[in-house]
């Protein structure tokens, strides 16, 4: 028996009043994921426990089994092993955005952050700006790293863990009483944007209609992380396919196989076949038990609040990532189980994290029967709810995959 987990980051939402009261999952054209739901099984997962805050780090973590109350030491501790940075007991990690903000205002504080991924910049043009700013910035205590896209990292040698203000949750807002509260923190994002504002890179970004990556903004703090073995946790040998650092970096600690797919952005354009393929390859050819492959586009659109595109992701998810690994599996004579769901809601109303439940779909290949009601059934948050089935504390849902529950 193969395993699979399709995480569609953030494609949770909630009604919208354009799509007729409906969410973007429940509105979008999702041929295949409801065909497994009909032979299948859907229901809630509470994927965010109580009291911590809702994001893509926490949340992960529970989808592979990791009760995050226990294993949870910072978002950007996680995203440092992915890209080699050799963090010390005593180091707080902390990701390093280059966002854009507004340039009109005379002082830093009051300016409002406008995109939070500098219209999500490619890693090449955020490593010579992020190059600049280590130049004139980097010092004994702090150390920069480049990550990917907009999502980068800073190394502070025996720092506190400061708490820090996503910059996600506050688009469109002044930035003044979300800044942080340390000065030397302070002072380098206030430089960071003399830096970058007149760049050259920004001023061709602009001329070309994009927004300028003009600010480093600090947030996700945390120590050096204490993961155990993946296999040790679900006598799997598995495998992780991502375009973001963070579940790169979840599965470096966990000691999974990270599987690189060229033209992987965490992109609205990334290369869905390529990771598909991928997918079924290292489930049929490289001896893995398990593949987790995670898809960051649906977040990211719910950030830039776009319902269109947001739908877009999902369909894109529905046709180019779940249909050809299903199908892939099939030709290869594979029985697997899988399950796909949101790691959280990214709403298009508040453009950020929501910690609510995420609907779940469980298809077991051996099995494909849903029950009396199942011709009708579609997945979405809606029939999920509606199903009755709520799995409590997230990181049990790996067992119930496993055949556990």
């Amino acid at each position: 028996m193969k395993y699979v987990v399709i995480l569609g980051d953030g494609m949770a939402d909630r009604p919208i009043g354009s799509l007729g009261g409906k969410t973007p999952l429940e509105y979008a054209k999702t041929p295949m994921m409801d065909a497994l739901a009909v032979k299948g099984e859907i229901g809630m997962v509470h994927t965010i426990p109580d009291g911590m805050k809702p994001g893509s780090d926490t949340a992960n973590l529970s989808v592979l089994g990791y009760d995050p109350t226990i294993f949870y030491s910072g978002r950007s501790s996680l995203e440092a092993l992915s890209i080699g940075v050799p963090m010390k007991e005593t180091d707080v990690a902390l990701r390093c955005n280059i966002v854009t903000l507004s340039e009109e205002e005379e002082r830093y504080e009051d300016r409002t952050i406008l995109d939070h991924s500098a219209d999500e910049i490619s890693t090449e043009e955020a490593a010579v700006l992020l190059a600049a700013v280590k130049k004139e910035l980097e010092s004994e205590r702090f150390h920069f790293y480049v990550g990917t896209s907009y999502r980068h990292c800073l190394i502070w040698e025996n720092g506190p863990v400061p708490d820090l203000v996503p910059p996600h949750d506050i688009l469109g807002q002044k930035i003044g009483d979300k800044l942080p509260k340390d000065q030397a923190l302070l002072d380098m994002m206030k430089r960071s944007y003399e830096i970058l504002v007149n760049h050259p890179v920004n001023l061709e970004r602009k001329k070309r209609g994009e927004c300028p990556a003009n600010s480093c903004w600090f947030w996700g703090a945390g120590t050096k992380p204490s993961l155990y073995p993946f296999e040790e946790r679900a006598h799997k040998k598995g495998a992780m396919i991502s375009a973001v650092d963070l579940l790169k970096g979840i599965a470096v600690g966990t000691s999974m196989k990270v599987i690189a797919v060229e033209g992987a952005n965490g992109g609205l354009d990334t290369n869905y076949e390529g990771k598909a393929q991928a997918a079924v390859d290292v489930l049929t050819k490289d001896g893995c038990d398990f593949v987790y492959v995670h898809l960051e586009g649906p977040d990211e659109m719910g950030h830039q609040g776009s319902v269109e595109k947001k739908i877009t992701a999902i369909e894109r998810l529905d046709e180019r990532i779940i249909r050809p690994i299903v199908e892939g599996l099939e030709a290869a004579g594979e029985e697997f189980r899988m399950v796909i769901l949101p790691d959280h809601p990214t709403p298009i109303e508040i453009r950020t994290h929501s910690a609510d439940d995420v609907p779940y779909l469980l298809y077991d290949s051996t099995r494909p029967y849903g029950g009396e009601d199942a011709e009708s059934r579609h997945y979405n948050e809606r029939e999920a709810e509606a199903a009755g089935r709520r799995i409590e504390k997230g990181h049990e849902l790996l067992d119930y995959l496993l055949g556990g529950r």
